[in-house]
């Protein structure tokens, strides 16, 4: 037979060990499902069919939602899910009376204009760190965070100064928060005064009125902190700093920028910017 068909007896019986070669549609879905293997893990294991399908069509490649997700689901892959949250707002006792200068609408026609912020608790085995942050509405970057062992005026004043320090504020952009005691403190506001800031806060106990600070709280818990046990404050600190420097900034795509990065979405205003002018 292999004389006649004119091939190698070598040939035929390495041919045989293959088997048969893959349909193109099965070849296709193979290697689909290993860039998917590879986006999910970029992602440090924690897009959603959502964000993968984003990044598939941002490279290029064209698959539908049910193949994505379906995909994900045979190769045992899942993004990572909200937990539910705490109820954590302490108002000071002499709250000062302020307006809420956003009302809910936590939309920016620029950066630097509208910023919110917040703070979250993080265990370790050395006791709680306190994560503040500066959030831009433009853009969805964290451009200010502090982080300290204690909850005091400073750690939200050293996250505001690190954005005004930063360039990251326009003269009178409003930063809202809600009416915790160190944000309504003396320190904080004589701080907003000096760097251009008008503060704005949301009722109390109601997490709507601050949302966006609260769903990055949501996404750094559940997308790193929930995934790992902290032996030190220092090993927290490390991870909660690439988490928004190198993966939430410049790595994650927003559902909210039409699935563009933070780093992006300012990067196309800069040029635009420049363009006009």
């Amino acid at each position: 037979m292999a004389g006649l068909l004119g091939v190698s007896r070598a040939g035929y019986y390495a041919w045989a060990r293959r088997g048969p070669a893959p349909s193109p549609r099965a070849a296709r879905r193979q290697a689909l499902a290993e860039q998917i293997a590879q986006i999910h893990e970029a992602s440090n294991q924690t897009s959603g069919f959502r964000r993968v399908l984003a990044e598939l069509r941002r490279c290029g490649v064209a698959a539908s939602e049910g193949l994505v997700r379906a995909l994900m689901r045979d190769l045992g892959i899942f993004g990572v899910q909200p937990r539910s949250r705490k109820r954590t707002t302490i108002p000071a006792e002499d709250e000062i009376t302020r307006p809420d200068l956003l009302r809910r609408d936590f939309t920016a026609d620029a950066p630097g204009q509208r910023l919110v912020g917040d703070i979250t608790y993080l265990r370790t085995s050395e006791g709680w760190l306190y994560l503040a942050t500066v959030i831009d509405l433009f853009n969805r970057e964290v451009v200010g965070w502090s982080m300290a062992a204690h909850m005091r005026a400073e750690l939200v004043c050293d996250a505001l100064r690190m954005a005004h320090t930063h360039d990251r504020l326009t003269q009178g952009a409003v930063f809202h928060s809600d009416r915790g005691s160190v944000y309504t403190s003396a320190e904080y506001a004589a701080l907003a005064t000096s760097s251009g800031v008008r503060l704005s806060v949301g009722r109390t106990g109601v997490c709507w009125a601050n949302a966006v600070a609260e769903s990055f709280f949501s996404m750094l818990k559940n997308e790193m902190y929930h995934r790992h046990t902290f032996a030190t404050r220092a090993r927290a600190r490390f991870h909660v700093m690439q988490y928004i420097e190198v993966f939430y900034n410049r790595q994650r795509l927003h559902s909210t920028l039409g699935y563009r990065t933070p780093a992006e979405v300012r990067a196309d205003h800069d040029h635009q910017t420049a363009i006009a002018a």
